[in-house]
């Protein structure tokens, strides 16, 4: 019998975003699959109530793939895989296996022979590149940067000098309410003239994306406690 396939189903950012988030296609999708592979069960059955689930929930098999478990043996998740049934895999928010530990899951799945299908939808890390006006071409995400002080001082002078010497947009992004500490590092470290992107809140209704030199940025700087963001350096 032929394995199943494994859809990589992508949920919204943001609160009151599903319209912005759900192509037809994966609607159709999540109503031909009853099995998932979840990071946090709640939010995903929230999820995928807001697409447009048909078959009852109490119906779906639902697999944590939360923090908790990673550790634990995951060949349970597989079986339906290996019986020939379609499972779909769904991260906390975005578009699973990017800055996602449900890329561990993927990385099996291949391992196993079993067909890997992304799904459309939204990225933040994709949106804020393709809102920053910087470099599309060549970019590099890093993830979080050091909490430590001196750590995360050094670090924003290297990723300026990868961006200034490659002409490389470099992304990066820090727990919500540590941005506010993060963007004064920044401000603080980088020259005036290197250009900062900050995407903040990306597809909900007090979305904020705006591009200014760190000059610019000196003269008024905005508030992002507690707000989903992403940083982009980059410098011409």
């Amino acid at each position: 019998m032929p394995f199943g396939t494994l859809y990589l189903i992508p949920v919204p950012l943001a609160e009151n975003a599903a319209d912005s988030s759900f192509t037809p296609y994966l609607v159709n999708r999540i109503n031909s699959v009853n099995e998932y592979i979840v990071e946090n069960e709640k939010t995903a059955r929230k999820f995928l109530k807001e697409a447009g689930l048909k078959t009852p929930q109490s119906e779906l098999i639902i697999h944590d793939y939360s923090k908790h478990n990673r550790e634990n043996n995951t060949a349970d998740f597989f079986k339906g895989l290996q019986a020939g049934n379609d499972v779909g895999l769904m991260s906390e928010a975005g578009c699973p296996g990017i800055a996602d530990p449900g890329a561990g899951i993927v990385e099996k799945a291949h391992r196993m022979g079993i067909k890997v299908v992304p799904l459309v939808g939204p990225s933040s890390i994709l949106l804020a590149l393709m809102a920053s006006g910087f470099n599309g071409q060549s970019f590099v995400f890093h993830g979080y940067l050091p909490i430590d002080k001196v750590e995360r001082t050094k670090k924003v002078k290297e990723l300026e000098h990868l961006a200034e010497k490659h002409k490389q947009t470099q992304i990066f992004i820090e727990t919500p309410f540590r941005n506010n500490s993060l963007l004064d590092d920044i401000l603080k470290t980088a020259q005036a003239k290197t250009r900062l992107c900050i995407a903040c809140d990306l597809t909900s209704p007090t979305e904020f994306v705006q591009t200014k030199t760190i000059a610019e940025w000196q003269k008024k700087v905005p508030e992002l406690h507690k707000r989903p963001t992403i940083f982009l350096l980059f410098h011409k």
